[in-house]
Order: C-alpha cells, then structure tokens, then sequence
C-alpha cells in the first residue's frame, strides 16, 4: 500500500461525512506511459478552448474559475462520488471526522439516479424536523438538486448557526411534496451509545464510523463484561458509515484474530485485506445486528464480516448499497480530489455496490399512513406545509432523540429503549430470548 510522492485519505461514508485519514496513495497504475500523447493532445484541445472563452467571452471571467469548472464538469462523468473540492470544503471536511461540523444533520447519496437522504442524524434539525431515511431531496431552497453534483448540495445545505435553509422532499407513499424550513446548527455527534434491556442484554447503538468509535465500543464492551451481560444486540440502523479504519476496529471486537474482515480492490485487480488484529479473549456469546436502508458502507463492512462468519445474525431490511471506496487527495493550491478508486467486499466475495447487505431475518417496520384528502388532518398539514409542517404520521423509523422515551435506541445514558415500539429491536430481544432457552435445555 506504501509508494512515496502521494498521500490518501480512504472514506467510505456518504458525501457530508467525509474521512481524512492520511497515508500513502497507491502509485502504480494512475499513469500509464503509452497514454501520455494521447492526453498531451486532449489537453492542447482543453488549453485553445480556455483561451478562446478568456478573449471572447461576453463577461470577463477568471481562469482559477474556469479550471475549477472544467474539473467539476469531468468529475461529474465518473460517478457521484468522485468530486472536486475548493480549498474552503478541504479544510472542513477534516474538520467532519472529529464528530462536530456546521449543518442541518442529513447524510446524503445518490440512489437510482436522484439526490436521497442516506439517513438523518439523531438529535439534528433535520432529524427532529421528521426527515427520514429514503427521501429523496427535490429542492434545496427552491432551486432544483436534479443537475447538482453532491459536493454542490452539500455546500448548499451548509451555512451559519441559526440560519434558514428549505429542502423540498419527496417521499414514498406521500402523493404531495413536503417542505420542510431547518434552521442550520453545530451538529456534534455521539458515535456510541449503550443501554442494558430486560435486564441481562446489552445494547449498543452506532450512529457514525469515526476515529474514536473504535475505543469507545471497546471501552462500552468492557462494562457490560463486567456486568456479566451474555448477549448483545448491535444496532447500526441509519448509520451512514464513516471511516474504514473504524469499521475494522469494530468488527475485530467481535471476529477472531486473523480472520478477513474486508478486501478492497482496485482496477488493477490488486486486492488489500484488512484482518482482525485484536489480542482480547473472543466471547462466542449471542449477537444479533440490526440494519436497515439507512446502514450504508462502513456498516455495510461491519454486518457483512458478522454475517459471512456467522457470529451475528441480522435483522432488519435491506441496507444502502454503498461499496465503493474513495480515496482523498491534496492538491497544490489547497482544493482536494475525491476520486473513487476501489470497491469493497465481504469476507465471502461479496460486493455490495447497489445490492447491500440482506438481512438474515427480514422484518419491516410499519409503514407511515398519511391522512386521505378531506380529513382533518390533512387539512392542517396542507395549510402548514409551506411552513415545514408535513402530514401526520405513523412513525416509519424508530424515534430518536428527545422523542426517544417511547422509542427504540437510546440516546444518551439514562434513555429509554422500547422493543414494544419496534418491531426490529423485538425481534432481535425475543430471539435472543429464545437463544438462551435453548442452551440451557438438556436431555431429560
């Protein structure tokens, strides 16, 4: 993996959660020789249309413009998440990995072709406002998001604390657009969160892959250990993803040294393995995963390496699809590159580029019920919805944040965690239940 004259950044989260974990760039295959003349032609073609735009065109324009544009416009034939960065959007994205970052809290992608919200953050204006995994963002401040790049709808979401952006939403199932107005805020997250339920089964929440996710799970771990919990459920539900270094940290607390967790592999075929390195004792006690549409890369890698080594079944519905890698790339004036350079596998071979991973056990959760024309309470949501209002529903995904009392995942210490308000989480409860009876069972 090591050649000098490059540095990397590997990120495998959704556009606004960008990772930069420098190292070293693979070298070998960026350049090829016999193409050198090829592109020494194209790129005299690119020079005359530069000049001619600088001579004739009907406003003067500058040039530090115009190359960004063209690089904006070749990046843009690649894939959606290949992209340029002017140097303002370099700087903040090493900011994101820390946990803490400027916004309204929506971790986004591209999904058949339209701008889709991965998954809100818990806590978030976004969150808190009911935007769910699964919309599809139309509009951002009215202009339309059909010809943005997702680095443009970034920047376009993004502004001051307490300043005002609109997003115009398109949901299954809702026949109407909602609007919805969020005031922009400091958005910290928490990446782990713990709870014991029914008294003996330990459950831990990841909403992020960052740099300290790692050690923080462990240290989680650690507690129930010593509580003498002997069963886990592991919910990374909404989790976008995040840092793959932090994806392999999280797994090996729970696979057995020197096992695969995931491969990459580029186009040169070259494959590059991450193992389990962990020297604690491995406890083969119950688990189960709890993953759905909005589980995306990083929690793709974790449910996948549970799953092919069967430590863990999962639960849920079928996740995001994101296996591709991105590799972060510094350039001389200060912008950045973020080039997809690899896909990423399974311990088994599988690769879950627009598939994602499939549930062992497939359970839905209730879908939302929007109120028909002419009842009361479409009226009032059709009166309020150009003020951020949206119909009333029955909730689709589980309740997070201060709405958790009655929910499912718990926010901080103290938060209450419901199965009985979530299907998903009761499942995972009952068969673990049902684990225990049946080892402790013995012939008559």
């Amino acid at each position: 993996m090591e050649q000098q004259g490059y540095r990397r950044s590997w990120y495998l989260g959704p556009v606004v959660v960008v990772a930069l974990l420098v190292g070293v760039l693979v070298g070998k295959g960026w350049e090829r020789t016999g193409h050198a003349t090829e592109t020494y032609e194209e790129l005299k073609t690119f020079s005359e249309v530069l000049t001619q735009v600088q001579k004739h065109y009907v406003e003067e324009v500058k040039p530090k413009e115009l190359v960004h544009g063209a690089i904006r416009g070749m990046l843009s034939t690649l894939d959606p998440h290949s992209a340029f960065m002017t140097p303002d959007m370099y700087k903040e994205i090493q900011v994101e990995t820390k946990g803490e970052f400027g916004g309204v809290g929506i971790q986004i992608g591209i999904k058949d072709n339209r701008l889709a919200v991965i998954a809100p953050i818990e806590g978030t204006p976004a969150q808190k406002a009911g935007i769910k995994a699964g919309d599809f963002i139309t509009k951002v401040n009215e202009e339309a998001t059909k010809d943005l790049t997702l680095m443009d709808a970034v920047q376009k979401m993004r502004g001051p604390k307490g300043s005002k952006v609109s997003l115009t939403i398109q949901r299954d199932g809702v026949q109407d657009p909602l609007v919805f107005t969020l005031v922009r805020d400091t958005i910290k997250i928490e990446s782990v969160r713990s709870k014991v339920l029914e008294g003996n089964i330990a459950y831990v929440r990841l909403t992020q892959f960052q740099e300290s996710t790692g050690k923080d799970l462990s240290r989680v771990l650690k507690q129930f250990r010593e509580q003498k919990l002997q069963s886990t459920v592991l919910d990374l539900r909404n989790n976008p993803g995040g840092l793959l270094t932090s994806a392999v940290e999280v797994s090996e607390q729970f696979v057995a040294p020197g096992k695969l967790i995931v491969y990459i592999k580029g186009r040169d075929g070259r494959k590059d393995e991450y193992l389990s390195r962990t020297k604690e004792p491995q406890e083969e006690y119950p688990m189960i995963v709890l993953v759905n549409e909005g589980s995306a890369s990083a929690s793709e890698i974790v449910a996948g390496a549970l799953q092919d080594w069967g430590r863990a079944v999962v639960i849920g519905t079928t996740t995001f699809g994101k296996g591709s890698v991105q590799t972060i790339l510094p350039l001389a004036d200060g912008s950045g590159l973020r080039l997809t350079t690899a896909k990423y596998y399974t311990p088994k071979g599988r690769s879950i580029q627009t598939t994602g991973i499939t549930p062992d056990i497939v359970v839905k959760l209730q879908p939302a019920t929007v109120a028909k024309p002419g009842d009361k309470e479409a009226k009032e949501a059709k009166e309020g919805e150009g003020k951020g209002a949206k119909p009333k529903e029955l909730p689709a995904v589980p309740k997070t944040g201060d709405e958790a009392s009655k929910g499912t995942a718990p926010q901080a210490e103290g938060a209450e965690a419901s199965p009985e308000d979530d299907p998903q989480l009761q499942k995972a409860v009952e068969l673990l239940k049902t684990w225990k009876i049946f080892k402790e069972l013995r012939p008559l």
